[in-house]
């Protein structure tokens, strides 16, 4: 088992990239594809913990379902957790956690924080 995870979504060219760094560097993560499995409220907490990030942070405000449904809203924390939860999308990608530490992986290069 690795010690490195990646919250990872296949289509993001910036997520592959990260991806193909840690092959790199012979790392093979634990692929979470969030799309799929997306993660709990509590695990998103953990993550922005380990990222040192507001939950706000963590948006992608580009996506349709974010200007659809929360483009000019002020929430609290706990709102933009739900959010997040209730559509993955908005998740900014990638998420590269290892240990107690984690970074968004843009640019993909950021990955090299973890080492």
């Amino acid at each position: 088992m690795s010690d490195i995870r990646i919250y990872h979504n296949p289509r993001c060219g910036k997520s592959r990239s990260a991806c193909a760094l840690l092959a790199e560097k012979g790392v093979t993560p634990e692929v979470v594809e969030y799309l799929k499995t997306p993660p709990s409220k509590e695990e998103l907490r953990g993550l922005l913990a380990k990222l040192g990030m507001k939950p706000e942070a963590l948006l992608r405000k580009g996506e349709d379902v974010f200007k659809e449904h929360y483009a000019g809203k002020q929430l609290d924390d706990d709102g933009w957790l739900d959010a997040m939860v209730a559509h993955p999308i908005l998740i900014e990608r990638p998420i590269i956690v290892r240990g107690d530490k984690a970074v968004v992986g843009r640019p993909p290069e950021r990955v090299n924080e973890l080492f």
